[in-house]
């Protein structure tokens, strides 16, 4: 049995599209949502994820604010910056793109975006939200998200399923944990202290891979018939390419695909999903108004 891929690139697609009919919707009604971006310092990785998302925006329709701030900026001129784009009623999301110089403290910044703002997901009280039965939060993680939009959208059925969650990360393994139990299913997390990662995986109806070691988990770890999420995005050697690198996932994608029943690749899985959700965030927010 040869798996079904999962088409990150084109779910995405589809999730873009719906966004830019909802925002034309919105400008119809002279409302224009707005995205703002804080970058801060010169990472050259930062500086590609802000660009592909302004792009992402412009596609939509989304107005795009981008603000700059100089590595040896204070955590009192970021701060500044940040509660500035949290009162001004153009913006509808703010987006601080981490990591943060060392003299800002993350959790301070990130605190200060007003949780109606928080197209990130990422406040305490967004994520704490995720744990509480029959408490929704104004937004979810965009790339947890994303993994769960990818399931339903391939028509993975969640409610019942015994799921794997490898990695306990807050930015993708406990929020993508948390929202799998709201779907109602069986939810284990496995990382550095469990015993029996193998065989725990082994069961799973749905496997969500976001440890970061490339190739970590073997195809006879699968259960034959399952549906594999990779979130993970490795570099590795190799001399066949130019670059004498490729990108790979957590999960070895070539022997996993002959007993999975779904699998999304890497690259071209849930990477695509993550600005998409990260759009549809903006929207809904624009559609408070």
């Amino acid at each position: 049995m040869t798996a079904e891929l999962i088409d990150g690139k084109a779910i995405a697609a589809t999730i873009r599209g719906e966004v830019k009919t909802g925002v034309d919707a919105l400008k119809a009604r002279g409302v224009n949502p707005g995205l703002a971006t804080v970058l801060v310092g010169d990472d050259p990785a930062s500086h590609k994820y802000v660009s592909m998302k302004r792009k992402a925006c412009a596609e939509a329709g989304i107005e795009s604010f981008h603000h700059e701030l100089p590595a040896t900026s204070t955590q009192a001129e970021v701060l500044a910056l940040v509660q500035k784009l949290g009162s001004d009623d153009a913006v509808h999301g703010i987006l601080v793109q981490l990591p943060l110089p060392k003299q800002v403290d993350e959790k301070t910044i990130l605190d200060a975006v007003p949780l109606s703002k928080d197209v990130d997901g990422f406040h305490p009280l967004n994520i704490g939200a995720l744990a509480m039965k029959g408490r929704e939060g104004d937004f979810k993680p965009c790339t947890p998200h994303g993994c769960i939009e990818l399931l339903d959208r391939s028509g993975v059925e969640i409610s019942g399923a015994n799921a794997v969650v490898l990695g306990r990360s807050n930015i993708v393994g406990m929020p993508v944990a948390l929202m799998l139990i709201e779907r109602n299913a069986t939810v284990t997390v496995c990382h550095s202290r469990t015993k029996n990662t193998q065989e725990l995986c082994r069961n799973a109806d749905i496997l969500i891979a976001a440890i970061g070691r490339a190739h970590f988990v073997k195809g006879d770890w699968i259960k034959p018939g399952a549906a594999i999420i990779d979130v993970g995005t490795n570099v590795i050697d190799d001399a066949s390419r130019k670059s004498g690198k490729r990108l790979v996932g957590d999960v070895d994608f070539a022997a996993a695909r002959e007993i999975a029943g779904k699998i999304t690749p890497v690259p071209g899985g849930v990477g695509p999903m993550t600005i998409a959700m990260l759009l549809q965030n903006t929207l809904r927010s624009a559609q408070r108004v």
